[in-house]
């Protein structure tokens, strides 16, 4: 019987895309899932399965699962990929979006967790995935929500890996470095500062930070991909990966004082502020 991968955040142009192509070219029955079926109408293998499904919905989540279940009667693989952006000053960031950030990155992880893990645990095998970023190692100017988000992802994980290994149940956390897909191409139009902002002079680093993960050495999708499937298929799945660009420079910063750290990463994304406009 083949494996069966539970995948969110499937919409074309991003990670969990390439990972549904890759786990459906491994011989896996592949589950993708987005909140709009049309962002995923690319996904063509004759292995994946294509639902909607939005994370933040305590409903469609249970649903969703059940009927995963109900078809194949397991699954083997979930992936928690589906996340977004938050650009901005800490102290600018309105509560809602702050709310709206934490519910898709967070919350969501464990809505899936709490959904799967009973039938992984009754059948005493599985594997949790969980997609983070470097920004939840070390944090970095303009993006304090987001990578308070994949902060609190790498815990959950940490944690996850302790309290289900008595079940058989693998936990491995990726901390994603720089890999091209769509994730910035939406938030940097959304980026933008309250009425009198005492940040206002830094707005261009902020739209600069969006999309700092889009640059030439980002690492290719399908790269990504590849690694991360074969690793999470293997005998023994790693409990935590890093890889993509910048991957190799922040496993450095482990070693360093913080405060040195923390000058360096200001100083290459804020820096001075620009003069305002005349």
């Amino acid at each position: 019987m083949s494996c069966v991968v539970l995948i969110t955040g499937c919409s074309e142009g991003g990670i969990g895309f390439t990972l549904c192509e890759e786990f459906a070219s491994r011989g896996c029955k592949v589950y993708a899932t987005a909140r709009r079926m049309e962002a995923m109408d690319k996904l063509g293998h004759a292995n994946i399965v294509k639902l909607r499904l939005d994370v933040t919905d305590d409903a469609n989540v249970t649903d969703v699962v059940q009927t995963i279940i109900d078809r194949e009667g397991k699954i083997d693989v979930l992936v928690n990929n589906a996340g977004i952006l938050s650009t901005g000053a800490i102290a600018d960031v309105p509560m809602d979006k702050v709310i709206k950030t934490f519910d898709a990155n967070v919350f969501a992880v464990l809505r899936l967790v709490k959904a799967v893990f009973p039938h992984m645990a009754t059948r005493k095998s599985g594997a949790i995935v969980n997609i983070g970023s470097l920004m939840g190692d070390i944090p970095t100017p303009w993006s304090g929500i987001y990578c308070a988000t994949k902060a609190s992802l790498r815990s959950i994980s940490e944690t996850l890996w302790m309290e289900c290994s008595p079940f058989n149940i693998s936990v491995t956390h990726v901390s994603a470095g720089g890999v091209r897909s769509n994730i910035s191409t939406t938030a940097i139009k959304s980026v933008s500062l309250p009425e009198g902002s005492f940040y206002s002079g830094w707005f261009d680093s902020m739209v600069k930070r969006t999309d700092m993960s889009q640059i030439a050495t980002s690492m290719p999708t399908e790269d990504f991909a590849r690694k991360v499937v074969t690793a999470v298929l293997s005998r023994s799945p790693p409990r935590y990966m890093t890889l993509g660009d910048k991957s190799g420079l922040f496993q450095l910063f482990h070693w360093l004082p913080k405060r040195f750290v923390f000058w360096i990463i200001w100083t290459a994304i804020a820096g001075k502020p620009q003069p305002k406009a005349a």
